[in-house]
């Protein structure tokens, strides 16, 4: 399907039209977690971020080969080329193997991406399967002069890339202003600059993880994982690199240094990031102690919550802002988004009982023509999630509106309502209806029980007998249902 599809390049910081390199085919990677902990809101929305953009291309026809992977080695604490292996640290801290550790929190984030209903990817590599892959793309690095060898480990050198490409194009830094203000800790340990990255790491005694290569027994430096994943699944050059703002500076900079330092160029064509979930302004991370993870969400067991919200909620607060702007957490955002993901399905679930009649009213008919074209004009303007939503809701008031026989449709005109609602809400989105299988199959059980009931009631209307039909609609009330009579019958909804 031919759409003018517009998405933010972070490396040209500008909107461009997307057009991939090897149509109608698509590499897109995007990076993942590093399992030594519960997935929490942070790790929810590049998750859902990338889930619509994968959708999206998919739905305008392309074949989209979508990476994400699995950090269980390398990431030290920081971020830093020293310190600690995150997943070791959590492994000595519980006693257990650091596979176990990226095992059970590979498994947890895979549950809470499921109910989050975020597709799977076309392959979810793990950095400890690509340690061979990680020691070419050094040494290639190596051999075109870009890094060296120091006491076993081996860096980056930064300067010397710096006299040919650009460090710091994607992150809009000034090379030149960092090294020079590091020079007074030139000499400092391992590195001939302390701005140098580490691309392998030689392994202290008491470190775990660790594997043969060419300079020591060692493990590789976390930037290493994407780039040789990325080119062993994707090609020398790929269309699509995802992930959270926060890895522009370091993680993306230097996966762009280690690709043109590999093979002259970067690998990347559109660069595209997420911006955080903030509480109180402040980042959400592990890092600083201040996150919420999504089963805390699910339970309601956190003492920043005032209620349990269930994976859609928190999947539609995510969409009600773009992706680029920041979302700060709150009670009260999160209980407008229930209440607008409630308005959504209900207004979806209404379409069956909508009067249908020879022909449209004007304003109606226009409305419906128009709605699918503007819900395509948000999302080909950089995926604006939350104006598709707000064109939704339009289609929810008009639903009301002949369900109240303020309005009028026709056949026709129902129909193309109900698919655009079905496939933007739900294909493209990815939103689903509230609830499990059995809660389903329960609505609908009990829903047939209340239409029984509704029925006895109209005959006690048809035969005047107004106590009876007064009491049956008092009990429904008193149960939580909102009964309401319209010349063609009684309609009836569940205030939860």
């Amino acid at each position: 399907m031919e759409q003018n599809f517009l998405i933010y390049n972070t490396l040209h910081r500008q909107k461009e039209r997307f057009e991939p390199l090897h149509a109608p085919n698509v590499g897109m990677y995007v990076c993942g977690p590093t399992v030594y902990g519960d997935p929490h809101l942070g790790h929810a929305r590049p998750a859902i971020t990338f889930d619509i953009l994968f959708r999206y291309l998919k739905h305008l026809g392309y074949k989209v080969r979508y990476v994400r992977n699995i950090t269980d080695v390398g990431h030290l604490e920081h971020d830093a080329d020293e310190g600690d292996d995150k997943i070791e640290k959590k492994a000595r801290l519980e006693q257990l193997e650091p596979m176990e550790i990226a095992q059970h929190y590979t498994n947890r984030y895979h549950d809470a991406m499921n109910v989050l209903n975020v597709l799977p990817p076309s392959i979810e590599p793990h950095a400890t399967g690509h340690i061979i892959e990680q020691q070419e793309l050094v040494q290639q690095i190596i051999d075109n002069g870009y890094a060296y060898e120091s006491n076993g480990s081996v860096y980056f050198d930064i300067e010397k890339y710096n006299k040919k490409f650009k460090y710091g194009k994607l992150s809009g830094r000034n090379l030149d202003d960092v090294i020079n203000n590091s020079r007074q800790l030139d000499g400092v340990g391992e590195k001939r600059n302390q701005v140098d990255f580490a691309l392998w790491k030689k392994a202290q005694p008491e470190h775990i993880m660790r594997w043969r290569s060419p300079w020591s027994e060692g493990f590789p430096g976390w930037h290493c994982e994407c780039t040789a994943m990325g080119k062993k699944y994707l090609g020398n050059h790929f269309d699509i690199h995802g992930g959270g703002m926060d890895l522009v500076f370091p993680h993306h900079e230097c996966e762009i240094a280690q690709s043109a330092a590999s093979q002259g160029d970067d690998m990347v064509k559109y660069w595209m990031h997420n911006n955080m979930i903030t509480i109180n302004g402040q980042k959400m991370g592990k890092s600083l102690g201040n996150f919420i993870t999504l089963e805390q969400f699910f339970t309601g067991n956190h003492d920043s919550l005032e209620q349990a919200y269930g994976p859609m909620t928190i999947r539609f607060f995510i969409l009600g802002a773009h992706y680029r702007g920041t979302v700060d957490f709150s009670n009260e955002a999160l209980k407008a988004s229930e209440k607008g993901l409630e308005r959504l399905m209900q207004g979806i679930k209404d379409l069956k009982r909508v009067p249908v009649s020879e022909k449209c009213d004007p304003q109606t008919e226009k409305t419906v023509k128009e709605l699918r074209q503007k819900c395509y004009d948000a999302m080909n303007d950089d995926m604006q999630t939350q104006i598709v939503i707000s064109h939704l809701f339009e289609a929810c008031h008009v639903i009301n509106s002949l369900i109240d026989h303020k309005a009028t449709i026709c056949e026709a005109c129902l129909k193309e309502l109900s698919e655009v609602l079905h496939l933007f809400a739900f294909d493209i989105l990815g939103l689903k209806a509230a609830g499990d299988t059995n809660n389903a199959a329960r609505e609908e059980a009990y829903g047939k029980v209340v239409d029984m009931v509704l029925s006895l009631r109209s005959k006690a209307k048809a035969d005047k007998d107004w106590a009876t039909s007064d009491k049956i609609r008092d009990e429904l009330a008193a149960a939580g249902f909102e009964v309401k009579d319209t010349k063609d019958g009684a309609t009836w909804n569940l205030n939860k």
